[in-house]
């Protein structure tokens, strides 16, 4: 649960001087340290987001509602003073206040494919992505700071990778393959891991009374990032997906053949678990990995177990490295149904799991994981990234740092009706969008003496956006239906502020 500091930090310091919150405080507070080198592309700026982020599933020309406000915008994106990282950072540091006032945060890592692929004419300066050559796009590897429920806090680092169109032939990318052993990690495109961890690091230093555990997951399973020189409360939590050898002092098999998988099924059980599988549908009907075939549903039985190793260096390695200690925890189903395979999680980290609780509190972060992958579909089918309109590259990117803002806004209002959900909607809405929203779905009731709290207020909202809301039913509004659901809040706020009971008190702060 967040805690009380964080809910006032993040949004209670935020009021006028009347003690009314008002809409935009929050932008306000999000582009405080905002410097585009000019005031008038600060004030741009914070008139795009508030615009994108009122209708984050339009185009822009919808979303800014006018021809010269369309124009005036796509002139802000061709600035050469703002790009991608300028506009991130205002972001960046809020979040990092959002983060200083957690005991403990999850900084998730992951790629996502953008296709940016035209039916006619491509953006310029897109790269190549997917094994093909005729998709075009770019890669967006970023790092999202969740609290353990799993609330964004927001970005603290992202980075755009773009491919080269000019495809290497079957022998030079043979020679790749071998020549890759010996190349130096920061020639590698999963150097991004490596730098996504030491942000991680620094951010940790930055806020030594903040727990910070960077996760990643199988793609991160890389020795450079393990042996990566760390501070007390920064901490690794990764997918295995490199069986290494380990040194075993009780063993009599040699180091080289002494696995991780061998070392852990030989530890004995800690304990059995029943746990919930989510449904899983391939984006690829083709793939032919384990991890991406069709699942069903279902609670199973899994066994926990836990032990520490010390991993060997690979031999291309052992020239700069040697051994390095890390803790594994495995999370294995014990009778999957006929036809399915069974699940298993192994997990690398640096975390403690000396007792039963660090353990489950080592998986219980991990399933957190999740939230990015929710973050990048709220960022791709609710923002519509990939369909936005530009012609270069060089313009897309600052428009996609806004989004970025947009998306967490949402996921944020999403998640919060789950984690507090008795908490006041004030929290996050002012009088002219709480009050027009319920009138709008209890016309027959009295405006409520109290704002509602932010569970009932979530559940109107998912209402407006398609949500339905059965008797006793439990599960809350998903980000597709907050995101079409806030997009009408917005539309019902502005009429309540020029018609409404207080219409006349809203048009004098005009």
């Amino acid at each position: 649960m967040l805690n009380l500091f964080f809910r006032v930090k993040a949004f209670k310091h935020a009021q006028t001087k009347t003690g009314s919150p008002m809409s935009n405080d929050w932008i306000d507070t999000e582009l405080k340290t905002a410097n585009l080198e000019d005031k008038r592309l600060d004030k741009r700026l914070s008139e795009i987001l508030t615009a994108l982020s009122e209708r984050p599933n339009v185009s822009i020309p919808a979303a800014c509602g006018g021809h010269k406000e369309t124009i005036a915008a796509y002139r802000f994106f061709d600035n050469d003073k703002v790009t991608f990282e300028s506009i991130l950072q205002p972001h960046r540091e809020a979040t990092e206040q959002r983060i200083a006032a957690q005991e403990v945060v999850l900084c998730v890592q992951d790629t996502t494919e953008l296709d940016l692929t035209k039916p006619t004419q491509q953006i310029r300066g897109a790269g190549l992505i997917g094994s093909g050559e005729k998709r075009h796009g770019s890669y967006l590897h970023l790092l999202e700071a969740f609290t353990p429920d799993g609330t964004p806090l927001g970005a603290i680092w992202a980075k755009n990778m773009i491919r080269s169109f000019e495809r290497p032939s079957l022998e030079d990318r043979q020679n790749r393959r071998k020549k890759l052993s010996s190349m130096p990690i920061e020639d590698k495109e999963s150097f991004r891991w490596l730098e996504g961890y030491r942000q991680t690091i620094e951010l940790a230093k930055r806020n030594p009374q903040t727990s910070c555990v960077c996760i990643g997951d199988s793609e991160c399973d890389i020795f450079e990032v393990f042996a990566e020189p760390r501070c007390d409360n920064a901490h690794l939590l990764v997918r295995l997906c490199q069986d290494r050898s380990v040194v075993q002092e009780d063993s009599e098999e040699s180091p080289e053949h002494t696995r991780i998988r061998d070392v852990i099924y030989r530890t004995p059980v800690l304990a059995t678990k029943q746990l919930s599988v989510r449904a899983r549908t391939p984006a690829v009907g083709c793939t032919t990995k384990s991890r991406q075939q069709v699942r069903k549903s279902r609670d199973s039985d899994f066994e926990i177990r836990a032990c520490s190793v010390t991993m060997n260096a690979p031999r291309h390695l052992r020239s700069m490295y040697h051994f390095v200690p890390i803790n594994i925890v495995l999370v294995s189903e014990i009778n999957p149904p006929e036809g399915e395979q069974a699940i298993e999680w192994l997990l690398r980290t640096t975390l403690p799991i000396s007792t039963l609780a660090e353990v489950l509190t080592v998986i219980e972060y991990y399933t957190c994981r999740w939230m990015i992958e929710v973050f990048f579909k709220t960022l791709k089918s609710g923002c519509k990234v990939e369909i936005l309109q530009f012609e270069e590259m060089n313009r897309l990117l600052p428009c996609l740092a806004i989004y970025l803002i947009v998306a967490w806004r949402v996921l944020m209002i999403c998640r919060l009706g789950r984690n507090m959900p008795e908490t006041s909607c004030e929290l996050i809405f002012d009088e002219s969008e709480w009050k027009s929203t319920y009138r709008i779905m209890h016309p027959k009731r009295a405006l409520p003496q109290k704002p509602p709290s932010m569970n009932e207020m979530i559940r109107m909202i998912g209402e407006l956006g398609g949500w339905v809301a059965t008797p006793g039913k439990k599960e809350m509004p998903g980000p597709q239906t907050t995101w079409i659901g806030l997009q009408r809040v917005h539309d019902f706020a502005r009429a309540w502020k020029m018609f409404g009971p207080d219409a006349k008190k809203h048009q004098k702060h005009v």
